[in-house]
């Protein structure tokens, strides 16, 4: 199998916050939405059924820690997941946190303007909080 190689369009919409067990944990690069993406280290694979079973435990594990990370922001009161696939082909899950009164709400982010780019500083600022909420910062 080939190596790993992240789809452009993932790469120019978010920027990497940690390299997970299986999955490089992203930040969509949008303001208007706490929003985190995984995306499987693995070439080739589109589907969730194209894991083995310890990849997708994995997998699994990943998905709860981001969504316990986004549960405990300001403002989310509920967390959407998707992995729709079919504008990028590779596998992904968008773990999103969304209140009553979001840019989108109660429809799906997707679609619903023009994505809001962070300045850079408040960016690095931005992944360096997703990285110790997942608890992917090294401990003093």
């Amino acid at each position: 199998m080939s190596e790993f190689e992240l789809d452009s369009r993932l790469a120019t919409d978010s920027v990497l916050v940690a390299e997970g067990p299986l999955s490089q944990v992203r930040l969509m690069n949008d303001e208007r939405y706490p929003w985190l993406i995984l995306v499987p280290r693995l070439s080739g694979v589109t589907e969730w059924i194209d894991l083995d079973g310890e990849q997708q435990d994995k997998l699994r594990t990943e998905l709860n820690r981001a969504c316990k990370a986004l549960k405990g922001t300001d403002g989310v009161e509920k967390i959407n997941i998707g992995s729709l696939g079919n504008i990028v082909r590779q596998l992904h899950f968008h773990v999103i946190g969304r209140h009553v009164g979001d840019p989108a709400w109660p429809g799906p982010v997707w679609g619903q303007g023009q994505a809001h780019r962070f300045d850079p500083e408040v960016l690095a600022e931005r992944v360096a909080l997703w990285k110790e909420r997942l608890g992917y910062s090294p401990q003093p």
